[in-house]
């Protein structure tokens, strides 16, 4: 099944469309979804190396307007929305911690948590419910998350070949090690937020 799926975005690659999914997955990560766009991403980069710096644009780009649309879920919609999806996540208990932090060190939190396999939408919800400085919170969300896509891309664009290689040989244990990375990025967010 791994295989198909793997072969199927693959193939999807090169199809019209396969940004606009990209964006889609990229702006819905940052407020609501739980998948990150690396799952896409990255096969969509190893199948069209020759795109990989337009695939990190597009997902800069639809990850900071998500990011936007998460902001507002935690400015205007705390109480409903925003605080649904922190529970959702299992979050609840550290949002006035979270909020604290911002105090201090809002800058720091929001350049470091974006480029961690944190959730996105945790910082972009609690950026809004802090009330964080929409002006900074968008600056540094097209530096945090552009760094993450870029330097990714970068990677994928000199490693490509080898990279392909490798993950293709050994998807199952690839696929792992994405899923231990995403499972220890929600293990962080709940014990050091």
């Amino acid at each position: 099944m791994l295989r198909k799926l793997y072969d199927w975005i693959i193939a999807y690659s090169a199809k019209p469309s396969a940004p606009w999914a990209l964006a889609l997955v990229s702006f819905a990560e940052s407020s609501v979804f739980p998948v990150p766009p690396d799952v896409l991403q990255v096969p969509m980069t190893l199948a069209r190396p020759d795109k990989a710096w337009q695939y990190a644009f597009i997902a800069t780009v639809a990850s900071v307007l998500g990011g936007l649309v998460g902001y507002a879920i935690g400015a205007l919609l705390y109480e409903s929305v925003g605080k649904f999806l922190i529970d959702l996540y299992g979050y609840g208990s550290k949002v006035d911690q979270f909020r604290e932090a911002y105090a201090h060190y809002g800058h720091w939190v929001i350049l470091l948590k974006g480029l961690t396999p944190i959730p996105y939408k945790l910082v972009t919800i609690t950026s809004g419910f802090a009330q964080y400085n929409l002006f900074w919170f968008v600056v540094l969300s097209i530096i945090t998350r552009g760094a993450r896509f870029f330097i990714l891309a970068a990677l994928l664009h000199y490693f490509g070949p080898s990279a392909r290689e490798f993950i293709e040989k050994r998807l199952g244990l690839v696929t792992l090690g994405l899923l231990a990375v995403v499972v220890l990025g929600l293990v962080a967010a709940v014990y050091f937020i």
